[in-house]
């Protein structure tokens, strides 16, 4: 009540009326809907003063007169309590409210989506266009070291703190899961297993699928066999940078790399993607199976098979339903 009082005396002394009607006219100038048509977003940058923020507001259309809001900041002695940061004013927001929200500090909380299986280089991309962060990455991360998550952050938030959050949150995950791995795999450090998940990662979109694909790759490597996984020689031709943009050809598979795992046995040197946890907890815990292959069935999952005659003759089936697609 004090603090509408106080605005009271200082719009009278300013609008020059009569003390009753202004009374009411002040009354009606703090608290009646301001002139906003819709929602709009409003950056208020760190070491803004009153001044200029009352600026900034005319100028957005949330307030009808810089110069109330600065009476009106001062008398109610919120001036000093003003926030930085990127608001969302709500349509007809009225004087009061616009410096409640603006002492408040509750700023506009952005969402950034970081999709499964994407590389490091995909990654700082998206970092690099997300809408409000500031700053550069200088070093992309290794591969294998972000978790792909949704993130929260707030206008002015830098690119590299979310890189941070990132790697922190992947080695959570993965200090959690590796003591719960299963018995005998056919590998020894929480590395490898990275490495292992991001093949996995990239091998299929399909959540149940996970295990199953994991137990093929797990086999092969017990048998000494190849992994013989097309996403590593697509990691092997572009580096990580970005999507093929290309079907594979039996020439790609002859290319000279350490991650080529047609002409190499075992895991590549280091993990093509960066893993999910469900991805993790696959490798870590697979399905058991015989199976030693596996190929689309054309609905967006995979067939698999534990013979490789039992394999050509899935690979002809999704050759014969290709052929049908593209008639």
């Amino acid at each position: 009540m004090r603090r509408a009082l106080t605005i009271l005396l200082v719009l009278l002394a300013l609008a020059g009326v009569g003390l009753y009607g202004g009374y009411r006219w002040a009354l009606q100038q703090y608290g009646r809907p301001g002139p906003l048509a819709q929602e709009t977003r409003v950056v208020i940058r760190p070491g803004s003063g009153l001044e200029s923020i009352a600026r900034e507001l005319e100028a957005a259309g949330v307030i009808a007169n810089a110069d109330y809001f600065r009476i009106a900041a001062k008398a109610t002695d919120q001036a000093r309590h003003l926030q930085a940061g990127e608001y969302a004013f709500p349509a007809g927001i009225s004087l009061k409210g616009t410096l409640d929200l603006l002492e408040s500090g509750k700023t506009v909380v952005h969402r950034l989506t970081i999709p499964e299986g994407l590389t490091s280089e995909e990654i700082v991309a998206l970092l690099s266009q997300a809408e409000g962060l500031t700053g550069e990455i200088e070093t992309v991360p290794p591969e294998g070291s972000l978790l792909p998550e949704t993130y929260h952050y707030h206008w002015g938030d830098s690119r590299e703190s979310l890189i941070e959050r990132m790697r922190a949150g992947f080695d959570k995950e993965l200090e959690a899961l590796w003591p719960q791995r299963a018995e005998g795999l056919p590998f020894k450090t929480p590395e490898e297993a990275v490495v292992l998940a991001s093949i996995v990662e990239k091998e299929t979109g399909v959540a149940g699928e996970r295990p199953l694909v994991a137990s093929v790759f797990i086999n092969r490597l017990e048998k000494g066999m190849p992994l013989q996984s097309d996403p590593t020689v697509v990691y092997a031709l572009t580096d990580g940078k970005g999507p093929l943009g290309r079907a594979l050809t039996r020439a790609d598979w002859q290319v000279d790399s350490p991650y080529n795992t047609y002409r190499n046995k075992g895991l590549p040197p280091g993990p093509i993607a960066n893993p999910g946890r469900a991805s993790l907890a696959a490798v870590l815990n697979p399905a058991t199976s015989r199976y030693l292959y596996f190929v689309a069935d054309g609905s967006g999952g995979h067939a698999f098979a534990a013979s490789l005659a039992e394999h050509n003759r899935n690979v002809a089936k999704w050759r014969r339903i290709k052929r049908q697609t593209a008639q």
